[in-house]
């Protein structure tokens, strides 16, 4: 699809910095920000929690090494599969009615996960929990940048939404392994039963609900081309991450879901109240700011897989000394979200994001210097726990310039385009560059190759977001 670089009335331009400060929070406005952001902290928990205590899974439910990976797999494909239509319906029928039964949802699938008694009852869990986490997040997101007006307010509110959700996938990973091993992996479960029960109650009295004036019928042959094509490729990519590309139905789904997205576009294009307003897609601030959230995403969790690799098989650090390396990421990911409101506010957030692109690519091009002595764990720590600083910066300034501008009624559907980036780069990144380090016969040069071919993506996505952002000059 050619992206419309020029200014026009379909394409709002890319919005100036903000004055530096932004006004104070009431304490009904900071009690709003406190659930939404719980919310999305509850769900980024949720992607890792679970990674560490899937062996002592395996062993108390009798699920195989091939049957773990559905774990995450059940997760991950409603979770990802129904962001676009949840975010549509809340748009039409009520965002915050959506969000609360998305919350109800997920603790209760929580607590079916917490208490399992067999393979088939936990994989239930996951798969209610993926769907109710597509229901939180879109309608979370969309709340949020509706109860705040655009501008310094909003910026402040991403920013905190931003750095929680970053640090909740940092804290997953090493609260997991603490819970595992003092109370066992069914505690992992109950923490997240735990966080549902705290939101839940709140979220009635403070919450607005908000849809669009107008209430048009929902896109049917829409709906169901996305929501198969994000299915399908979500599978194939979880199933590759695990078992490469060479297998049937990883190669099946891939083409069905590709097939299927392409129908998506031709259902759109023809739909009088189409899912997807393919004008928004064709907004440059849209267009190139999910370019920016699906690179970011992708390839961050692509350098945290292979230093994963590096430190536990080839320094040999434990999994809590593994844990610490990642916990000084998210403390540092928390210090960079305090301050990037004033960052985006001076700068802008197309600036922003271009920077910390820029940024994360050089810090991981910095880790081309690891090798196999003991040192080099504290360049490890180092060079990742920075690029996680940029990488917060570019997950909040793109989420700013996919929703700049857009109007309240179809905020939903800009938030559901942002928080499906955020999933399918979640899930993409490490099955298309990850396996190159799982497969090579040296492990270190496969490590070196994943993390070059990383910061080579991400610089020059920097570079094409920046040319596609930049503002025309008039006379």
């Amino acid at each position: 699809m050619a992206i419309d670089t020029t200014t026009s009335p379909s394409t709002p331009p890319v919005r100036e910095p903000e004055p530096l400060g932004a006004p104070r929070l009431s304490t009904r406005d900071r009690l709003v920000l406190f659930v939404l952001c719980a919310a999305q902290f509850m769900v980024a928990l949720d992607f890792s929690v679970l990674n560490v205590a899937l062996p002592e899974l395996g062993a108390d439910l009798g699920m195989s090494r091939a049957g773990l990976q559905w774990a995450v797999t059940a997760f991950a494909l409603p979770s990802g599969g129904f962001l676009l239509l949840f975010g549509r319906i809340g748009d039409l029928y009520g965002r915050r009615k959506l969000f609360l039964t998305g919350l109800a949802l997920f603790g209760a699938a929580s607590l079916l996960a917490t208490l399992a008694w067999d393979p088939a009852s936990f994989l239930t869990g996951r798969a209610l929990q993926g769907l109710g986490a597509a229901a939180i997040v879109p309608t979370g997101m969309s709340l949020l940048t509706t109860t705040f007006p655009e501008g310094p307010a909003r910026d402040r509110a991403l920013g905190i939404s931003g750095t929680l959700l970053s640090l909740g996938f940092t804290v997953g990973m090493v609260a997991g392994g603490v819970l595992t091993d003092a109370l066992g992996w069914r505690s992992t479960m109950a923490l997240l039963t735990v966080f549902a029960l705290i939101v839940l109650p709140l979220a009635p009295g403070l919450l607005p609900e908000s849809r669009t004036p107008q209430r048009p019928r929902l896109d049917v042959p829409g709906a169901v081309t996305v929501t198969g094509g994000l299915l399908s490729l979500i599978y194939a990519l979880s199933t590759a991450a695990d078992h490469g590309f060479g297998r049937a139905d990883v190669l099946v789904t891939l083409a069905a879901g590709l097939a299927l997205l392409t129908a998506f576009v031709i259902v759109e294009s023809r739909s009088t109240a189409p899912l997807v307003s393919l004008p928004m897609l064709r907004r440059r601030t849209v267009a190139w700011g999910n370019l920016g959230g699906l690179v970011t995403f992708s390839m961050m969790s692509t350098v945290v897989f292979a230093l994963t690799l590096y430190l536990q098989e080839i320094l040999h650090l434990s999994a809590f000394r593994t844990g610490l390396v990642f916990g000084v990421q998210g403390v540092l990911s928390a210090v960079a979200g305090s301050f990037a409101a004033k960052v985006i506010g001076r700068f802008g957030a197309r600036r922003t994001l271009v920077a910390s692109l820029a940024g994360q690519g050089a810090l991981v091009a910095a880790l081309l210097g690891l090798d196999t002595h003991g040192w080099s764990v504290w360049l490890a720590t180092a060079a990742v726990s920075l690029a996680s600083m940029c990488h917060l910066g570019a997950i909040i300034s793109y989420g700013l310039t996919v929703t700049s501008g857009v109007p309240d009624e179809e905020q939903g559907l800009a938030t559901g385009l942002v928080t499906s980036t955020q999933q399918v780069g979640i899930t993409v990144g490490i099955p298309l560059l990850g396996v190159l380090a799982t497969t090579s016969d040296d492990l270190m040069a496969g490590v070196h190759t994943v993390l070059g071919l990383d910061a080579v993506i991400v610089l020059v996505a920097a570079a094409l977001i920046g040319l596609g952002l930049r503002t025309r000059r008039t006379a």
